[in-house]
């Protein structure tokens, strides 16, 4: 018997206290729950053999109730889920999300989630802000497309008459030269146009991003003072992506000149042509952003123009490959618009035997199918090139953790404030950060 002073525990009937108690018995300070039982042990061991090193699991099965030892077998629930039958089967082990759990969704107060964005999430985005803006976008997209088609009319209407009414042995000249005035016209109106509306449709998304509406005006108030800057982008983006072509041309001259045969001069202008192709594409998409920092930001030419290329060159593939497929679906879309109008013209010039009226008609249904397809375009190309912009600032800059925090106090206000404007400004978050009375909406 023990003296109460915790030497050694009373040992099993049966055994006596010259002989120890075998390991894995009751009374055996080596004891494992769940180990072999006393029987186990194999007969004539040694007095006095010391037990395994602490902690090392028996031999045999595991005991009824007890756990397994070792990766659970097939059907068996693993460490920490409760048995079949048991209250809590079938419930995740401790520290392991449910079964079909899913993250809460990315708080949306406007066009997109805000969190970093899918090419669905551009797309989706790009034609809410169309539906939730439409006079703002749709109708200054058709105003601004009109304007640049009416020189295109009269140079169509002045080429087809003068060509029908002309002699066959007499070329047109000054109907081609009056037509090509035109088209360039038309070109030049609809680059001051499209330039202006990607620059008001910035700033409607601005304020679309926080589920704020804007109207036409307020957004033309607003970017006017960013107009010098944004034709500055425009057009030194142009000159740059444009500036191989003079290299060509004076290559094709020079090749002409030293009496090269029209093979040769057509496989270099082939070569040529596709180097371009290439130069264009990479230097059209490290500029895609420019526009939207100028407008959101208030950054300048050559600055936006940094600005854009730093953004765009840790996922330059990914932008590359959202813009591309961008074009192609405003062709697609652009031909649904204008193909029907131009056959139903080319019907009636047909059946009117190019009269002047049905010139007249044929110009018009071509016209309206071309605005149309303007008044889409323009706003898609638009949008989805701002929210590539705040898609590359949220993933490069963790920037919609600062347009959660607006958005959460501007849900908690009931109303977007025309300073949400200021966070897309990159030392804005960062100064209301460092100073507690200039946080942005008076987040802690």
């Amino acid at each position: 018997m023990s003296d109460g002073h915790g030497t050694t525990p009373d040992p099993p009937p049966g055994w006596s206290a010259e002989q120890p108690p075998p390991y894995n018995s009751p009374a055996s300070p080596w004891a494992v729950p769940g180990g072999p039982p006393t029987s186990d042990v194999p007969p004539g061991a040694p007095h006095g053999q010391p037990g395994p090193p602490h902690g090392r699991p028996p031999h045999g099965p595991p005991q009824h109730g007890q756990p397994q030892y070792g990766p659970p077998q097939h059907g068996q629930p693993g460490y920490g889920q409760q048995p079949y039958g048991q209250p809590g089967y079938g419930q995740p082990a401790y520290g392991q999300p449910p079964h079909g759990y899913r993250p809460p969704p990315a708080l949306r107060p406007g066009i997109i989630p805000l969190r970093p964005l899918g090419l669905g999430d551009i797309l989706d985005g790009t034609i809410k802000l169309v539906r939730s803006n439409p006079k703002a976008t749709l109708g200054l997209s058709a105003i601004a497309a009109a304007i640049g088609t009416i020189p295109v009319i009269v140079g169509q209407v002045v080429l087809v008459d003068d060509i029908i009414s002309a002699p066959p042995d007499e070329f047109p000249a000054g109907a081609l030269l009056g037509s090509t005035t035109g088209t360039l016209i038309s070109l030049l109106v609809q680059f001051v146009a499209v330039t202006l509306l990607s620059g008001i449709i910035t700033r409607i998304l601005g304020r679309a991003v926080f589920g704020g509406r804007i109207t036409a005006g307020e957004a033309w108030r607003l970017t006017v003072s960013r107009l010098p800057a944004l034709f500055g982008v425009v057009v030194l983006t142009g000159l740059i992506v444009l500036a191989p072509l003079v290299v060509l041309v004076l290559v094709v001259v020079g090749a002409v000149s030293a009496g090269a045969g029209p093979g040769t001069v057509l496989l270099l202008t082939l070569f040529f042509l596709l180097l371009f192709i290439v130069y264009a594409l990479v230097f059209t998409t490290f500029f895609a952003l420019s526009a939207p920092a100028v407008v959101l930001e208030r950054r300048g030419v050559i600055d936006a123009m940094r600005r854009s290329w730093r953004l765009v060159k840790g996922d330059f593939w990914r932008v590359l490959g959202i813009l591309v497929l961008t074009q192609l679906l405003v062709g697609l879309i652009g031909s649904v618009f204008t193909v029907p109008f131009s056959l139903v013209g080319a019907v009636v010039l047909g059946t009117g035997q190019a009269s002047t009226g049905s010139i007249i008609v044929y110009s018009l249904l071509t016209a309206v199918g071309s605005v149309l397809a303007a008044m889409i375009t323009y706003p898609v190309q638009a949008g989805v090139n701002g929210l590539l912009y705040a898609d590359r600032r949220m993933r490069a800059e963790a920037f919609d953790l600062v347009l959660q925090t607006a958005a959460i106090e501007q849900q908690r206000q009931g109303w977007v404030h025309a300073s949400a404007d200021d966070l897309w400004h990159p030392g804005y978050a960062a100064a209301r950060s460092d100073d507690p009375q200039q946080r942005p909406y008076g987040s802690p």
